[in-house]
């Protein structure tokens, strides 16, 4: 057996273009363009790379981007200030801090400082609970996408026995609603739990986001799983890898992502998905079938 391989770059491709017709749609109904404010601190280079990549993806759908490059000497009572009026901005639809922040910024107290209506990152923990409770309204990226990444297999989710590889607050935890939405039985494994061969050789989805190069062996994957690897890590070599051992996965999955090309493009297209859906929730519209959610208590 080799494993198919789900093709991240592809999907993100389709559904950018998807992006960039509602955006339309958008502004040729109701005359607004969705805006996104995108808040950068400091010049770690990889944020700063991550930060280009989204701005692009805007330019490319039509999305209004507005950058905000801040020094690293920046103050948590700043970057507070900041966020207050970009949540007052009718303009702006979305608001994405990068991470990481400086240490003088606690990341959480940021996150929530935001209204849940316009945290197209979905980290708000008012937006988690929507999830949690199976209402869900902005969706955390990297989930969402890989929800997508699965869709598109067209295998079944009721009752297949899925492992999430990671508690992460931003993407294990999330990763796991996401999954039990789905209608999949759901374990969790972290830092503390023990035997993780075990579990991981009973699952029927394997999704890893543990950021541990090769955490998880090839020959641990069951026959016909489906392997979603969220990793990604640069060897020596300068070869990107991730946190499955691929080689060995892919002679044991049906289906895997590969790294990079599987998750990575993917969290960008369900950003800007997030930030089009953002401008129509604060707004009362609909489209493409889409129910409105009422944030305006968060």
């Amino acid at each position: 057996m080799s494993a198919k391989l789900i093709d991240g770059k592809k999907i993100a491709a389709e559904i950018r273009g998807l992006v960039a017709v509602r955006v339309k749609e958008l502004l040729d109904t109701h005359g607004c363009q969705p805006g996104l404010a995108v808040i950068i601190i400091g010049e770690d280079p990889a944020s700063q790379v991550y930060v280009r990549n989204k701005r692009s993806a805007c330019e490319e759908t039509g999305i209004r981007s507005v950058a905000y490059d801040l020094p690293a000497t920046t103050t948590q009572d700043e970057l507070l200030a900041l966020i207050e009026n970009l949540n007052n901005n009718d303009d702006i639809d979305g608001i994405l801090v990068q991470t990481p922040v400086p240490d003088a910024i606690d990341i959480e107290t940021i996150i929530e400082s935001i209204r849940a209506d316009k945290d197209v990152d979905g980290f708000h923990p008012y937006n988690i609970g929507r999830l949690a409770v199976r209402v869900p309204a902005l969706r955390s990226c990297t989930p969402y996408g890989v929800m997508k990444l699965l869709e598109s297999t067209g295998e079944k989710f009721y009752g297949r026995e899925a492992l999430v590889v990671g508690a992460s607050n931003h993407v294990g935890r999330p990763m796991a609603l996401e999954l039990l939405l789905a209608g999949c039985t759901i374990s969790v494994c972290h830092r503390f739990t023990r035997n993780l061969e075990e579990w991981v050789k009973r699952s029927d989805i394997v999704v890893v986001a543990a950021g541990k190069q090769g955490l998880v062996k090839g020959e641990w994957i069951k026959p016909g799983a489906t392997v979603i690897d969220i990793g990604i890590h640069r060897t020596e070599s300068g070869k990107l890898v991730g946190d499955v051992d691929f080689s060995t996965a892919q002679q044991r999955a049906a289906w895997i992502t590969p790294v990079p090309g599987g998750v990575g493009p993917m969290t960008v297209a369900m950003l800007l998905q997030n930030t089009v859906d953002a401008a129509l929730i604060r707004r009362g519209f609909k489209d493409s079938g889409k129910r409105t959610v009422d944030l305006s208590r968060a």
